[in-house]
Order: C-alpha cells, then sequence, then structure tokens
C-alpha cells in the first residue's frame, strides 16, 4: 500500500504543479440560474441547462409518476428485464422529434458513443474526427480499433486531405464532428461536411448535444435537416432537455444493430425509469409552446451578452450561441479570473487542459432561458472590473 500511496501522491502533486488541481464543489440548492455553495448564493452562468428545464415542475412530476408505477431502479439491463416503459416511450418521442426512423437510450452521452463507434468499426476502418470533437467520441474511437485521423477544426480541405488517404486504405470511413462545439460555441459546416463524405463514400456522425433544444424548428437541432443523408446522430438528455442520459438516433437497421452489438448498452444497468420519464416530458417542453417562448428568451439574453462582451473587447462566435467562450490563454490567469468573479458573485469555473488545448484556458459562460436581462448586466459589469 504504501508504494501505491506514493504513486498517488506524485501523480497528485504533478497535477498541482501543472496548475491543473480540480475539485467537486458541493452544490446545495436546485439546478438555476442562482445556485448556493457553502452558503453563500451565486449567479451561475455555467450550467448547460439552457432552457432552464432541469428545475421544471413538469419533469419533476413525471419522475415521481414514474417512481410510483415503476420504482426507483430499473433492476437489471435492457436485454435482461430492465426494458421498462418509460425508456420505450422516450425512444419513440426522440424518433418522432427528430425525424428517425428509430432511437436507443443510454446512461450517458459518453455510453451512446462508445455504444455506436465500437459497434460499427474495427481494424481496418478509419475514424477522422475535427480536432475539437468532444472527449467522448476520441475515447470511442480509439476503443473500437480503428485507425484514427484528426482534420483541423472546421478546416474542410484538411478534411478532404483525411478523406482521400483513408480511401485509399480499403476499410470504412466514418467522419464524426459536433455540430455545435462545446468549449467554442461555434458550429459545423454541415452541408459542406455532408457533401464531402458522399463524395468519398464515408460515414458521418453528428453530436447533437449542444443544439438540441436551442437550434432548429420544434428545438430539434442543427442535423435534422440533414437526416437523410446523415448515418448516426448522438445526443444528450441532460442540457436542454433538462433530464440525463445519452441517445443515437438514425434508420431502425442502426439501432437494431446498437442493441444487439453496443456494449455500453448490452451490459449497462438500464437508466432509471424515473429519469427518462422526465426525459419525455422535457421533450414535450421543448417541442411545444413553452419551448418556443424559452428559445425566445434564451436568444434574447445571448444577443445581450453577445453585445456587451464585444464592447469589452472580447471575441465572439461568429453566429449566436447559447456557449460563449472568454479566452485569457494561461491557466494561472484563468483561475485569477474565475476567483474575481467567485468574489463579485459569479459562479463560473474555469476550463483548462486537457478540457482544452495549453494556453487556450478560458471562462466558458453560458446562457440559460431562466437568465434575466439584469443577470446578464450584472455579469458584464463584474467582466468590466476583472483585471487579468
Amino acid at each position: 500500500m504504501a508504494g501505491f500511496e506514493r504513486h498517488l501522491a506524485d501523480e497528485l502533486e504533478a497535477v498541482r504543479e501543472a496548475g491543473l488541481w480540480r475539485e467537486l464543489r458541493r452544490i446545495e440548492s436546485i439546478q438555476s440560474n442562482r445556485v448556493t455553495i457553502e452558503g453563500r448564493e451565486y449567479l451561475n452562468f455555467s450550467s448547460n441547462d439552457y432552457l432552464g428545464l432541469a428545475a421544471h415542475p413538469a419533469l419533476g412530476q413525471a419522475a415521481k409518476d414514474a417512481v410510483e408505477h415503476f420504482g426507483v431502479g430499473s433492476g437489471a439491463s435492457r436485454l435482461v428485464c430492465g426494458s421498462l416503459g418509460p425508456h420505450h416511450e422516450l425512444e419513440a418521442a426522440l424518433a418522432d422529434w427528430l425525424g428517425a426512423e428509430s432511437a436507443l437510450v443510454f446512461s450517458s452521452g459518453f455510453a451512446a458513443a462508445q455504444g455506436a463507434l465500437m459497434s460499427l468499426l474495427g481494424q481496418g476502418d478509419v475514424v477522422i474526427l475535427d480536432k475539437k470533437s468532444h472527449a467522448s467520441m476520441i475515447d470511442a474511437a480509439k476503443l473500437s480499433g480503428a485507425t484514427l485521423r484528426v482534420f483541423r477544426h472546421n478546416d474542410l480541405e484538411n478534411l478532404e486531405q483525411r478523406l482521400q488517404w483513408a480511401a485509399e486504405q480499403g476499410g470504412r470511413v466514418l467522419v464524426a464532428t459536433e455540430t455545435v462545439f462545446s468549449m467554442d460555441g461555434d458550429r459545423a459546416l454541415l452541408a459542406k461536411i455532408v457533401e464531402l463524405k458522399d463524395r468519398y463514400g464515408a460515414w458521418l456522425m453528428l453530436d447533437e448535444a449542444h443544439a438540441l433544444g436551442c437550434h432548429g424548428a420544434g428545438g430539434s437541432g442543427l442535423a435534422k435537416r440533414l437526416a437523410k443523408r446523415v448515418e448516426i446522430r448522438m445526443g444528450t438528455l441532460g442540457k436542454a432537455v433538462g433530464a440525463a442520459g445519452g441517445f443515437i438516433c438514425g434508420s431502425r437497421g442502426l439501432v437494431e444493430l446498437l442493441v444487439n452489438k453496443a456494449r455500453s448498452f448490452i451490459f449497462s444497468t438500464a437508466p432509471s425509469p424515473a429519469v427518462s420519464a422526465s426525459a419525455v416530458a422535457g421533450v414535450k417542453l421543448v417541442r411545444g409552446e413553452e419551448g418556443e417562448s424559452l428559445r425566445e428568451q434564451l436568444w434574447q439574453r445571448v444577443e445581450e451578452l453577445r453585445r456587451g462582451v464585444e464592447s469589452l473587447g472580447w471575441g465572439v462566435p461568429a453566429e449566436p450561441s447559447a456557449i460563449l467562450p472568454l479566452i485569457v490563454g494561461s491557466e494561472a490567469k484563468a483561475m485569477a479570473m474565475m476567483g474575481q468573479l467567485r468574489e463579485a458573485g459569479f459562479f463560473i469555473p474555469a476550463i483548462r487542459y486537457p478540457t482544452v488545448a495549453r494556453n487556450e484556458a478560458r471562462l466558458r459562460v453560458t446562457v440559460s432561458a431562466s437568465h434575466s436581462s439584469d443577470d446578464v448586466q450584472a455579469l458584464l459589469q463584474a467582466l468590466a472590473r476583472c483585471e487579468i
């Protein structure tokens, strides 16, 4: 044990020296535009709860009803005896919302990415990822056994070079990217990516985690209009939908293959029926009149923040996004700015390597429909006072 503990101590010291120390912060309140930590209330500009649904009464009631009818736990994996009514209702709701033949729910977006890529690809195949794709897709690509190649962020010429190389290898080729990038808030060039992958006979996997609920008709994301030309769409239920879990949607054949081959699905206990039921309620809200109203509020706050941040000299993504990165460079600067904002009553954790590249540390400001204009103005005033 002594040798093991020495190893742990050395590793932790290396993390501290690199300025990358992380710790859990206990939130003592519901998820909202305000959170309580150690008895103090902070304005929260860090959540992915873009429409403010995480604490919505309709989701809570759906969870309570599911617990009364199905209990808390699912008891087993979906293929044993854990495939409960709320799981099937959620998959039907997702497929209908997103215009897909079928959908399959996983315990998380991470598990969904692993299930899909590890089922579809293997040795001799090639995965081509945008450099800023989420860690779930990077890890899934590595675990699949396929050859991994990366193209420069949103660089179509570089993507085509990778596709030309991959076409010569003789195996299956899959391109994967986010539609709205989680750390930068910018968008993939979807129409042109689809054209390129079709030209070279590749498949395409799109991660809609940060687009669903916010973009597209009925909050259905950016990929739906291209759905007939996109083989695999992935999303999460713990962001704008307000619940938890991940999913894959696409053709019926794709879902049937995943049911039979996706290890992260087959060998995992099914999600709690309460969580899946709350996700069904979240999807209904996102698609309905209330969802439309919440999106209008969200984009009003986004525009107010964009204008204000630009007036302070910060750059913003070319297209509006609920994610606005304030890139400061070094980890030390990001931590210092985080500390100043914390003192001023704002909760915006610093984002550092390895979540983002070295020297691209930042504060990742996220906006919610639950924020008011006064909240945004208060943040802008605090940012103006920051010294970095």
